[in-house]
């Protein structure tokens, strides 16, 4: 599908998908996989750059398709944005198809300390959970990625951008603190997850996750697995079950129903739930809703 797009694009356009340097007045034009990644540029870069999402937060970052003004994107791009573990696999080839000799390809999980994924099938080349943003240090990380990705492509804006990564790592640090100090005062912290997107959150904030609905992804849970599920949950009464908006809610909410827990919806992506238009207002948003089911 991806070589016929990209045969359609070469014929509209006739000419190469060729940009100049970068000049004084021109902005890096940066193409980020998901909307955390956007956010990060946006942090970092600021007026420097025009930073455009593929995904907006509500489609499947795992099996989300390409479509041909994707592809447009990518051949007038100075830099690809991804998170990689096998997130994006829809990734190498739009890349390909994409033809863009200037293209920069910035990996931002390298370096991630990372959580086995359960989920994933044996013998997959995935090599960790993807959700590392979840955690504001794997953050940290990330937009590092991305400064290093800006100044090797616009050195004539290098002392802007490590301004700028300075001032959103501060923020970032202050973030964590504060929400940390919050979580700390919970005497229960236990949840279930519905999909499998929180062990760097659980693990940064203190949350313990006590299982997955999703065992595997792609698949629906067993009536076993629910069944275990059912029990763990009244034999421990953990009181909340995580899920997410872009998630099928009946499963869920037949365990709530079964169970008595309360069912919390969290976003891992900002911009999907309002009040997290921002990754910092995402982090507050996912920590408050948490706290207040815990302690009802």
């Amino acid at each position: 599908m991806l070589q016929t797009l990209a045969m359609t694009l070469s014929i509209a356009l006739a000419v190469p998908l060729v940009h100049p340097p970068i000049g004084h007045a021109a902005s890096v034009k940066v193409v980020a996989t998901l909307p955390i990644l956007k956010e990060f540029a946006e942090q970092v870069g600021r007026e420097h750059v025009e930073v455009q999402s593929l995904i907006t937060g509500l489609e499947s970052e795992h099996s989300y398709s390409p479509k041909p003004s994707d592809l447009r994107s990518l051949g007038q791009a100075h830099l690809l944005l991804e998170v990689g573990l096998g997130l994006e696999v829809w990734v190498s080839g739009l890349v390909k198809n994409a033809a863009n000799p200037q293209l920069r390809v910035i990996t931002t999980s390298q370096g991630v300390g990372l959580i086995r994924d359960h989920t994933v099938a044996a013998g997959s080349s995935a090599s960790g959970n993807p959700h590392i943003w979840l955690d504001p240090e794997n953050a940290k990380v990330m937009v590092r990625h991305i400064a290093e990705g800006l100044i090797a492509v616009d050195p004539e804006h290098k002392q802007d951008y490590l301004n700028y990564l300075a001032d959103y790592l501060r923020r970032l640090d202050q973030a964590q603190k504060t929400l940390q100090e919050r979580v700390a005062r919970l005497q229960d912290r236990r949840i279930i997850t519905h999909h499998p997107a929180w062990p760097y959150f659980a693990r940064r904030f203190g949350f313990q996750i006590e299982g997955n609905i999703i065992q595997q992804a792609g698949m629906e849970p067993s009536a076993a697995h629910l069944a275990e599920l059912t029990r763990l949950i009244k034999a421990n009464k953990v009181k909340v079950i995580v899920s997410e908006p872009q998630l099928n809610q009946k499963i869920v909410q037949a365990l709530a129903g079964e169970t008595g827990a309360r069912v919390v919806v969290l976003s891992p992506l900002p911009g999907t739930i309002k009040g997290t238009d921002s990754y910092l207002s995402l982090l507050e948003y996912n920590v408050s809703q948490l706290i207040a089911a815990l302690q009802s």
